[in-house]
């Protein structure tokens, strides 16, 4: 199995049982790490503060020194809800399949369309249109951390949050966790202090996961809950929302997810596509942003990056190896959770290769000099050189969702407040967005500019050739012609 990329996941992966029995090992090594850094000779010591090594250390040595049981115990695991409680609100809600299959066939259109000349149609499994779960999420300034949830029914829970909800900024949030882990209730106190800092509120989708559902059926129920934000469908807690109130955001496999979607809305923008949508013709329109934290864009990690930020980041620096489960390895087998092999390579599956972004709204990314570093350097700068306002974000030696996973880090809450800024930037000032680009430095939070149109020396047919390569499938022949066409 192929290296996997998720914040979340990390954290939740050393919960099963044979990795507890690894605890003293961990416990020694940290040790070391700690007597080391002591000794002066810890080689992140000008960078990290004592536990922000430690946490990394121990993440490090759990995903990457530890055998792994197999996948199906791990991914139910990561999927235990334990409740609701403290300064938040949330709402749980379900979003019906409408009755035409428009948004489906729309999807497959899509992919189809956005394959480079010479690939072969088909590659994937056509998943159903089924109904999605999501949580409405807000801040509840008038509790306490232990306060209890109430015992009132989801509408009316949805009624008490929008009347602390202050600001018109709505956020489709996209969780992480490698495209196989994880759902919104882990990702509870990431939204709800995104809503404490817009002011606003966060709809939180129950994507459907790997490898059961590959692609594109998570990308499909993303693109559901999308619709059902601007065309609300019967008997729904919430009234249309403006597409340029909406800004979609994620983390890793969620970054995924939200540039994935955001090409497939250019996509279907350039074709003039309307969708069939409870009787009537609907556009697609874009959001008003999107603002991710270190997004996957590379489902294959196949971007130099992923050996030479290895003493930076906890990532899985070899293939991961699971126990053979009713789930995995898949039948008829492939490499990747997430896509058949012949896929990878696909701009909604790995958007890094996504050739034409023009049109899109603003871009707000955070990074660290984590593995996925170059596959978000490379996206970048072919947004900003096709005219893309974006607002890059690179945090010294920060791992890999730095900003979920160490708050102790003198970045953690600066990165926050730049992110929720960004956000309410985008739908309350679009017109004030000016592209950037900034190193923050990991103790001093000095900030230094970067060249964003200058970010990665890679070429598109050179990312595209190394994804290939990792895949071990034959190379398409894409010349410069090819990709004009496309603009």
């Amino acid at each position: 199995m192929s290296k996997t990329a998720g914040g979340g996941s990390v954290m939740l992966i050393k919960q099963s049982a044979p990795m507890l029995k690894q605890a003293p090992n961990v416990f020694n090594k940290l040790m070391k790490t700690g007597f080391q850094r002591m000794m002066g000779h810890s080689n992140q010591k000008e960078y990290w503060d004592v536990t922000t090594e430690l946490t990394i250390k121990a993440l490090d040595i759990l995903i990457n020194e530890t055998k792994h049981e197999n996948l199906s115990e791990i991914q139910s695991l990561t999927l235990k809800d334990f409740g609701v409680s403290g300064k938040i609100w949330v709402s749980k809600t379900k979003i019906p399949s409408p009755p035409e299959d428009s948004v489906r066939q729309v999807l497959f259109g899509a992919i189809e369309s956005l394959k480079r000349p010479g690939e072969a149609p088909g590659g994937y499994n056509l998943p159903e249109l089924l109904p999605v779960e999501v949580e409405w999420t807000g801040y509840r300034s008038n509790a306490s951390i232990i306060s209890r949830e109430l015992k009132i029914s989801e509408g009316e829970k949805y009624d008490a949050m929008m009347r602390e909800v202050s600001s018109k900024t709505t956020v489709l949030y996209i969780h992480g966790g490698a495209l196989f882990l994880l759902d919104p209730a882990f990702y509870r106190n990431m939204t709800q202090r995104i809503a404490k800092l817009t002011k606003g509120r966060c709809f939180s989708v129950r994507y459907r996961l790997a490898p059961q559902n590959p692609f594109p059926a998570p990308l499909l129920d993303v693109l559901l809950v999308y619709m059902s934000l601007l065309y609300p469908p019967p008997d729904s807690y919430h009234t249309p929302v403006s597409p340029s109130d909406i800004v979609i955001a994620g983390d890793s496999a969620g970054g995924n997810l939200s540039y994935a979607l955001l090409q497939l809305i250019l996509e279907v923008q350039r074709s003039s596509v309307k969708i069939m949508w409870y009787g009537e013709e609907r556009v697609l329109p874009v959001p008003g942003g999107v603002a991710c934290l270190s997004p996957w864009l590379d489902i294959t990690s196949s971007l130099p990056s992923n050996i030479t930020n290895q003493p930076f980041d906890y990532l899985p620096k070899h293939e991961l190896q699971f126990k053979s489960s009713g789930i995995w390895p898949a039948d008829p087998p492939r490499k990747y959770m997430y896509a058949n092999d012949s896929l990878v390579s696909h701009p909604l599956v790995s958007p890094v290769t996504g050739i034409n972004w023009s049109g899109s709204c603003p871009v707000y990314v955070a990074v660290g000099w984590e593995l996925l570093a170059d596959e978000n350097k490379f996206t970048i700068m072919q947004m900003v050189n096709q005219g893309v306002k974006v607002i890059y974000e690179e945090y010294e030696a920060m791992p890999h969702c730095f900003g979920l996973l160490l708050p102790k880090a003198a970045c953690f809450k600066r990165f926050h407040q730049s992110w929720a800024q960004n956000i309410k930037k985008m739908v309350e000032r679009p017109y004030d967005i000016v592209t950037s680009g900034t190193l923050i430095r990991a103790k001093s939070l000095k900030c230094e500019k970067i060249n964003v149109h200058k970010l990665c020396p890679l070429t598109y047919s050179e990312v595209v050739g190394m994804i290939e390569e990792k895949a071990r499938i034959e190379p398409c022949k894409t010349t410069a012609a090819d990709i004009a066409r496309k603009d």
